[in-house]
């Protein structure tokens, strides 16, 4: 069974782990998350050593299908976020 962490239950998280309040945590993450898609949007990567690397990856285009009709269509090319697991991630997962 699968437990998710919503985003206010990581804010107090942050918080008790870093000694900071939950608006101060708030702020830091609300923070990363945009400096995140700043990055991204420019074709940077975000790598946070140990723990993950973000990248934006482009996709070719490619031809579909409509599964409603079987009319193939065409998809143009774009791009998609690709997240890599860092080394002490992969450690906590497999312990």
């Amino acid at each position: 069974m699968s437990v998710s962490v919503n985003r206010t239950e990581l804010v107090q998280a942050i918080a008790a782990k870093a000694g900071l309040t939950n608006t101060d945590a708030d702020k830091a993450l609300r923070a990363f998350q945009e400096v995140l898609v700043e990055q991204l949007a420019a074709g940077e990567s975000v790598t946070i050593p140990g723990l993950l690397a973000v990248s934006r990856a482009e996709r070719s285009a490619r031809t579909g299908i409509n599964p409603q009709t079987g009319e193939k269509l065409e998809i143009p090319a774009g791009f998609r976020v690709k997240l890599t697991a860092g080394s002490a991630l992969k450690r906590a997962v497999s312990a």
